[in-house]
């Protein structure tokens, strides 16, 4: 028997309810393909303008991709980087679209009480901790949010970083306050029995397998089934539905990596002294957080491979000991991967790729506060007309050039990590 059964997020959210697979011919407003975050957020945001006239077709389970495997950190942003973002779209636009990210912050926080979706939610914030000895990026990274965006990180001194958090591995840090973590799984059904009981017809083991026109609407045949509509959002993410090569090849698929330990129990607090989830600052960078279980999630790495278990344990275990050496020996109780969409331009695409057909992919890694804000965008446009989106557009269908874009994307990543490295040796030899 393989030593890992399931990632450590299906293992705790309790038996999922039985799938119902589409069957026959289901006629609605809206058909949305893919039940993670992008999917669930989309018909959640239909279902509070008053339209329950939704069929969500999922080829899997609910949360069976990147929204219900990830580190499970709520914050604000873009895999984009702020300062490119501000050259990009100008200062006023690069604030609005950055506050679309921090409004779903507080939006996925106030649903999960409204609705009272029971998902280990933890308030504890998000650490930036310096890896590198030069604080200057945190200063400048902290005055450009505050001053171009309107948000506001704490300053942590090495002090105060070493309080929080139990290693020499790092300097200084910058504290998100009103972030947050959670357990994505939980989330994504708690939104699903949200839908259901609105009305939203939400259908799993429904994979759509063909899509084309019909009048001025769409088909959508499934393998049982087909649901005429006469709108389509595709949110399928890295799990791409071959449904238009368009769309499809504007993304790479990438692998990441997590793991979770045995609980730890008091030794917890050898290792963190704070609820706070915490990535680093290399572009290559560990991210992690306290369960309430007291295991240590840890995450990192990207990669066009998707690496099995044991071998996600491997090196994930060799990254968290370069900066909790104490825990050495402790046990690992789940290891997976699970597929990101990625665009070239590192920017999700929320838009409308044809008449009537919406597109929301690409948050490449960074998408539990972008999905919801990418949801709720389209649920917005489709229902009341509503342009914001546009405002992406430079961010469009851009192609990814696959499989090049492979080896283009991981030797990128090579590249980045290379640097890091470097710049690390380089200061460790200063000292």
């Amino acid at each position: 028997m393989p030593r890992f059964q399931d990632d450590y997020y299906t293992a705790t959210a309790g038996p999922p309810p039985a799938p119902r697979p589409l069957e026959g011919v289901a006629e609605c407003d809206v058909c949305i393909v893919g039940a993670g975050f992008a999917g669930l957020n989309s018909a959640l945001g239909l279902l509070e303008r008053g339209n329950s006239d939704v069929v969500v077709l999922e080829s899997r389970q609910v949360g069976f991709g990147a929204s219900g495997r990830n580190g499970g950190f709520v914050f604000g942003g873009y895999s984009r980087g702020e300062r490119a973002l501000l050259a990009e779209l100008g200062s006023d636009a690069a604030r609005e679209a950055y506050g679309w990210t921090l409004d779903a912050v507080r939006r996925i926080r106030a649903r999960i009480d409204a609705y009272g979706i029971d998902c280990d939610v933890v308030d504890g914030g998000v650490i930036w901790a310096n890896w590198f000895g030069d604080p200057s990026p945190l200063r400048a990274r902290q005055a450009l949010l505050a001053g171009a965006y309107g948000a506001h990180w704490d300053w942590l001194d090495r002090h105060e970083m070493a309080r929080r958090v139990c290693t020499t591995r790092y300097g200084e840090g910058l504290f998100e306050a009103g972030a947050f973590h959670f357990h994505p799984l939980r989330y994504a059904r708690g939104l699903a029995g949200v839908l259901e009981r609105g009305g939203v017809r939400l259908h799993e083991a429904s994979p759509a397998i063909a899509l084309s026109r019909d009048g001025a609407g769409w088909r959508v045949a499934t393998p049982q089934g087909e649901v005429r509509c006469r709108v389509v959002v595709l949110s399928c993410g890295g799990y791409l539905a071959a449904l238009r090569s368009r769309v499809d090849d504007a993304v790479v698929p990438i692998a990441t990596y997590v793991m979770v330990t045995e609980p730890l129990g008091p030794r917890m607090h050898d290792v963190l002294r704070t609820p706070a989830a915490v990535y680093d600052t290399r572009f290559a960078f560990d991210y992690y957080r306290p369960l309430p279980d007291t295991r240590l999630l840890w995450g990192g790495r990207i990669s066009v491979l998707d690496r099995p278990p044991h071998e996600v344990e491997q090196l994930l275990v060799r990254d968290m000991l370069r900066v909790f050496p104490q825990l050495r020996g402790v046990g690992i109780d789940h290891a997976w991967s699970g597929l990101m969409s990625y665009a070239p331009h590192e920017m999700p695409h929320v838009l409308e790729a044809e008449p009537g057909l919406w597109v929301a992919q690409a948050f490449g890694g960074h998408g539990v506060a972008p999905t919801t804000a990418a949801g709720e965008l389209i649920a917005s446009a489709i229902a009341d007309g509503d342009t914001r989106w546009r405002l992406l557009s430079r961010y469009g269908l851009r192609p990814a050039f696959k499989p090049v874009g492979f080896a283009a994307a991981q030797m990128s990543y090579w590249w980045a990590q290379s640097k890091d490295a470097f710049k690390d040796l380089l200061e460790r030899h200063a000292r």
